[in-house]
């Protein structure tokens, strides 16, 4: 049994030029093509490599997106205005505000500002509760690309073990919803676990399915995970590295040279869930255009 790894960029190529189709009927039946609204607070240098992949993949794809830029020292309200406005904009379909935020702004009041039907990046207690419940909804963008990677490698996942590390409502949670639900994929047995798990290992281990999400550079050795695992790394983590380029290189959650060498399935950072996170966030801004989840 050899392993395989799982091309994030490649399969998110695919997505794209499924997405550019669909923009292309929109624009030909005489619409407008999707709106995207992203707001950017301060100048996190992630946040800006985040947000500029963004707007390029909306701009190869043909969607209309505006970014809106703040300084770090604006206030809670200056921000919840330009939402309540963008919510009534009817050129807009979604509205996100790309995290981390500076500690003065409540992450909590700025996503429930968003107006649950524009809410594409799916962190609304609206869209999450949906979730919950099994009806539609944006459903968060990264898991949904972690979702259609698992479909698109035919990863069996009924009855299987699946761990995540990490309890987000950006992936943690999500994540272990859409995979304990009876669907297909779907239907693993869950265990969620995070900073406070005692003796971590000895839960990766029983893994048949890995997902780190925790945001802690190489976390997760070859010693904690079982032989034959699929591991899906969600970590990305900027670590300085003089050698290159940019002073910096890409950690995931996972020690890939060695964790690699044990699994059937691997992702990559970056090239991994990275680019289907964008792919998860156009696809439900180009529902929200056809209003198909909120009409």
């Amino acid at each position: 049994m050899g392993m395989t790894i799982i091309d994030g960029k490649q399969t998110a190529e695919e997505y794209k030029a499924l997405l550019k189709q669909e923009v292309n009927v929109l624009v030909a039946t005489g619409k407008r093509p999707p709106g995207l609204a992203i707001l950017l607070i301060g100048n996190n240098g992630a946040s800006e490599t985040y947000v500029a992949n963004k707007l390029k993949t909306c701009h190869d794809v043909g969607f209309n997106a505006s970014l809106f830029r703040f300084e770090n020292t604006v206030s809670e309200n200056e921000i919840l205005n330009c939402i309540n406005e963008l919510n009534f904009n009817s050129s807009i379909d979604g509205v996100i505000v790309q995290s981390p935020f500076p500690n003065h702004i409540s992450p909590q009041k700025i996503n429930e500002a968003i107006h649950p039907a524009k809410d594409v990046d799916g962190f609304h207690p609206m869209n999450a509760g949906r979730l919950q419940q099994n009806k539609p909804c944006y459903i968060a963008a990264t898991p949904k690309g972690i979702m259609q990677l698992i479909e698109k490698y035919k990863i069996e996942t009924q009855g299987k073990h699946c761990v995540v590390v990490g309890r987000s409502n950006i992936v943690g949670m999500p994540m272990s919803i859409l995979l304990s639900r009876n669907s297909k994929p779907g239907n693993c047995t869950v265990t969620i676990c995070h900073s406070k798990t005692v003796d971590l290992a000895s839960y990766t281990k029983r893994a048949d399915i890995l997902i780190a999400a925790i945001g802690s550079p190489e976390l997760i050795t070859a010693a904690m995970v079982k032989e034959g695992a699929v591991v899906i790394d969600v970590g990305i983590t900027r670590v300085a590295d003089k050698a290159t380029k940019s002073g910096y290189k890409l950690k995931g959650d996972i020690k890939y040279d060695e964790v690699a060498a044990k699994c059937s399935f691997i992702t990559p950072v970056p090239g991994g869930v990275g680019p289907m996170t964008i792919i998860g966030l156009l696809q439900n801004t180009l529902l929200a255009t056809k209003n198909a989840i909120y009409n």
